[in-house]
């Protein structure tokens, strides 16, 4: 028999490597690696319980007053929306129909806080009420992201109820103020970037609410003006106090700021504090992932939300989370 040549052993030896390399994965497949388990999940089953039975009021109330539907509608689809954002990972089924909503049982365990079923506008405002307090009763033990997005519905939850006419002033929230002395010293890297940031976005809605109410005639538009203006001042101040009770030192306000449009008149200026609100929202939810802030940053969203909704700005179904909205 002939000797192989070169060529041969070149061409042989490539084969052997080539069996070499992913022979071997045919006898032996790779192991599956383990998905690591889900801190969030019986926060996650809990809330998904309560929106299950929050999306049953709605159909129940649309069942009874179908002229409500547009209006009724839209609210609905924002709830359905919160159920896919706080669901994650976990296998959910669509929302978007009516059936979604008998899904309660399935996600673990009915809602601790669901009342008897609704069937007008004020009980599901009512629902809407009870349905937020259970977002933000979670709020200290979630992760950061599901804290954000936590706090997002919450104040979802809240300018639903407004838009469906409880006007019910919610329980006191944290005062910032009091929180400076209690966290002196306390706060990580990441909490104080984060407050630096709602500080700046504060700056800003001070000055804006400045040219708003300069274009506001007397009257009720121009108070609520000034409140917004007031308020703000006054959360600037404490997160100004807060971070120098902390060791750092306080963005300052800019020199000056630039308009995003042209204020010449009541409407245009109704649009600057709706537009100052809903950037506010975003701050607000980023200071929402913070260990020692939470509680306020989600008092501070859901005031934003609803100022930003009083003076006509059409609320994503979950404020301050652009990108997931």
């Amino acid at each position: 028999m002939p000797a192989p040549t070169r060529r041969t052993l070149l061409a042989l030896g490539a084969l052997t490597g080539l069996q070499l390399l992913c022979g071997c994965t045919d006898d032996h497949p790779a192991a599956p690696k383990p998905t690591a388990a889900d801190p969030d999940r019986p926060l996650r089953l809990r809330q998904l319980a309560a929106t299950d039975a929050l999306l049953a009021d709605y159909d129940a109330v649309l069942a009874a007053a179908p002229a409500d539907a547009d209006r009724l509608g839209t609210l609905r689809e924002d709830v359905a929306r919160h159920r896919e954002a706080l669901a994650g990972t976990l296998p959910s089924p669509s929302a978007a129909g009516p059936s979604a909503s008998g899904s309660a049982s399935a996600s673990g365990s009915a809602s601790p806080t669901a009342g008897p079923t609704a069937r007008t506008a004020a009980e599901l405002a009512a629902a809407e009420q009870r349905t937020a307090a259970l977002r933000l009763a979670d709020l200290a033990v979630a992760s950061p992201e599901l804290a954000r997005t936590l706090a997002s519905v919450a104040a979802s939850d809240a300018a639903h109820a407004a838009a469906l006419g409880n006007t019910t002033a919610p329980a006191p929230s944290p005062s910032p103020s009091a929180s400076a002395s209690a966290s002196a010293g306390a706060l990580p890297a990441a909490d104080t970037a984060a407050l630096q940031a709602a500080l700046a976005a504060e700056h800003a809605a001070v000055y804006g609410y400045g040219v708003v109410g300069a274009f506001l005639p007397t009257g009720p538009q121009r108070e609520d003006a000034r409140s917004g203006y007031s308020a703000h001042q006054a959360r600037r101040d404490a997160w100004q106090r807060l971070l120098a009770a902390g060791g750092a030192s306080p963005t300052a306000a800019a020199p000056g700021y630039r308009l995003p449009f042209a204020v010449k008149d009541p409407a245009t200026a109704a649009q600057l504090a709706a537009h100052l609100e809903t950037q506010l929202t975003a701050a607000y939810a980023d200071l929402a992932a913070t260990t020692a802030l939470r509680e306020q940053a989600a008092a501070a969203l859901r005031e934003a939300a609803l100022r930003a909704a009083h003076w006509g700005a059409d609320l994503p179904a979950l404020p301050g989370l652009a990108a997931a909205s």
